[in-house]
């Protein structure tokens, strides 16, 4: 389904992209962060605590493996969410250093990453205590998935504060490819 190399590549991209949103948002005030804009986490901070709250459930699970990869450990000692609309942080600062903590462990976690991990059967239960049994290269494409449509959303949601993001295509993280 997936290598290891496409999990660099979208580690990398994670990063960049919520840097690029974070410097965005911070120009913001903590009441246009919180103004309700009809998404479906409501405002820009509620948006941005989601992807938080999102990708705290799904490393948590992820760090499960058995191949107990160092860099999660962070992770592993967070609280787990009791929902995915929580708002674990009402202040930009707190949310921006979750952030890139989350961040710094998916990129080096990603870097620690086996081809055989990869092929790995993951047990796990989703919010509901029910039980599921997936490929963990499958969920990794959730996981990243989950990011960017999120993100695509904060983005609108920026827009709609009168600031832009710039670019925000993974293209531009691509190295050209040297011709045969």
């Amino acid at each position: 389904m997936i290598g290891c190399e496409y999990v660099v590549a979208m580690a990398e991209y994670n990063e960049w992209m919520n840097a690029k949103l974070y410097a965005a948002a911070g120009g913001l005030s903590a009441e246009e962060l919180a103004l309700d804009r009809g998404a479906f986490f409501g405002s820009i901070i509620g948006t941005l605590n989601h992807m938080v709250v999102g990708d705290t459930i799904w490393l948590k699970r992820l760090a499960t493996h058995s191949g107990n990869h160092a860099s999660l450990e962070p992770v592993r000692r967070l609280p787990r969410p009791s929902a995915l609309d929580q708002l674990l942080f009402t202040t930009f600062d707190e949310l921006l250093a979750r952030r890139k903590m989350l961040d710094a462990a998916i990129r080096d976690w990603a870097a620690e990453l086996t081809e055989s991990d990869l092929q790995h059967v993951l047990n796990y239960q989703n919010m509901q205590g029910m039980s599921a049994r997936k490929s963990y290269a499958g969920l990794l494409v959730h996981f990243f998935n989950h990011q960017t449509h999120h993100r695509g959303q904060a983005t609108t949601l920026l827009s709609q504060a009168g600031v832009d993001v710039g670019v925000t295509d993974i293209l531009f993280l691509l190295s050209d490819v040297e011709p045969e």
